[in-house]
């Protein structure tokens, strides 16, 4: 007799390496698979936060910005994310918001690119919107033209008139993985700039941001990274572009001598460079703490049980989930094209509902309407017990759904 799905995922979460690391969050009895939108609680975090509120900002007040290290935090905590991302130090600086970080990274590329005959930013076509908007104006601001491309369309679509390409490593809606080595050396065979979006990679998946020659590259932290809602984004620049690197928003912290409170800006040296106003201490500090939660663990082994977690729900699926319910999976099966997350069309038109008596069956995923349901997996708590149990759920959900005949 063949072994069931619910026995090998006994057994997959009995050899699970990261399996242990569970405990470092607040979880309950629900499958969490949405951590893709915003990752789970450190425990530790509540603590740490009440610390920074009732003793860094209740007692010592002002004096915090220096005995507490408040005004270093933004290159403290970069160099914190940056091995994640495959970043050597000094090259990462957190503060912000995502939005306001691909700002910076468009204009500050078409700003490093000195050829006036490179007049487009090519920007991929299926991007998060925002990404688009702030694209938008950004090139209508330095007398660029934006050109929105599909992922698969990009390398020929890149020429002389190029400067700058800004392209998502992850999509948000399908979880398909771009392939960033090879995409950044075309953009860069084109003569211009490569500037990634990494929300969805982050903390997933290995980046290489320094190994593969990435110009620029933006991210959030309240995904994979865990750091909170709203917790701040984060700025690279390749160390190789930041004596050059004009930022669009030269606020007065990335001031050479921010206290001298000087009528003329003078860029300090560095990631310092991508700083803007006063930072989000609250905010910088709660991610801080949940950074935490990375101590020793490789992001090799991150990535191995995130396919070993994404192949075994879609294998699930496959067994629980007849072709009648008109669910197909939109994310690639290709381990080379997949980030961490498992994207569903529901033919039915009826993905809002199906989520909805999802969450209420404690199975927790998100949409993107009209008819995709999305299922985010972070290796660092979520276990393949949790996945069968998904899958098992989506199953009866859908039959239970379906017409009487």
């Amino acid at each position: 007799m063949s072994e069931s799905l619910v026995e090998r995922a006994a057994s997959l979460d009995a050899a699970d390496e990261l399996a242990g690391l569970r405990k470092r969050f607040t979880l309950d009895d629900t499958v969490y698979l949405d951590g893709n939108s915003l990752g789970a609680l450190p425990s530790h975090v509540p603590g740490r936060l009440a610390d920074v509120v009732t003793r860094q900002w209740g007692e010592l007040r002002i004096r915090s910005w220096d005995e507490s290290g408040w005004w270093t935090a933004p290159e403290r905590i970069g160099d914190r994310i940056a091995p994640l991302v495959g970043a050597g130090p000094g090259q990462v600086v957190v503060g912000d918001s995502t939005s306001v970080n691909v700002f910076k990274a468009v204009v500050g590329a078409v700003r490093l690119v000195s050829d006036p005959a490179r007049t487009d930013v090519v920007v991929d076509a299926t991007t998060f919107p925002t990404d688009g908007y702030i694209a938008e104006s950004a090139a209508r601001m330095t007398g660029k033209r934006v050109v929105p491309v599909a992922p698969s369309d990009l390398r020929s679509a890149l020429g002389p008139s190029t400067a700058v390409a800004l392209v998502n490593h992850v999509d948000y809606r399908t979880g398909r993985l771009h392939d960033l080595p090879s995409l950044t050396a075309a953009i860069h065979e084109a003569g211009a700039l490569a500037v990634w979006d990494l929300c969805h990679s982050a903390g997933a998946l290995p980046v290489g941001l320094d190994a593969h020659g990435v110009d620029l590259a933006i991210g959030c932290t309240y995904k994979y990274l865990n750091g909170g809602p709203g917790s701040p984004a984060y700025l690279y620049v390749a160390e190789r572009h930041q004596a050059a690197f004009d930022s669009p928003l030269p606020g007065w912290t990335s001031h050479r001598d921010p206290f001298a409170m000087s009528p003329a800006y003078d860029a300090g040296d560095g990631a310092t460079r991508g700083r803007v106003g006063t930072p989000d201490i609250l905010s910088m500090l709660a991610l801080e703490a949940a950074l935490e939660v990375w101590d020793g663990v490789a992001i090799e082994a991150v990535r191995e049980k995130s396919l070993a977690l994404t192949d075994f729900f879609l294998e699930c699926v496959d067994a629980y989930v007849p072709e009648s319910a008109g669910v197909v999976p939109l994310t690639p099966r290709d381990h080379g094209s997949r980030g961490s997350q498992v994207a569903l069309r529901c033919g039915n038109g009826d993905a809002p509902a199906v989520m909805e008596r999802l969450i209420a069956r404690g199975v927790i995923g998100d949409l993107r309407r009209p008819d995709v349901l999305r299922f985010g997996f972070t290796p660092l708590y979520v276990g393949f017990g949790e996945v069968e149990r998904a899958a098992s759920v989506l199953a009866e959900v859908l039959l239970s759904a379906r017409p009487s005949q």
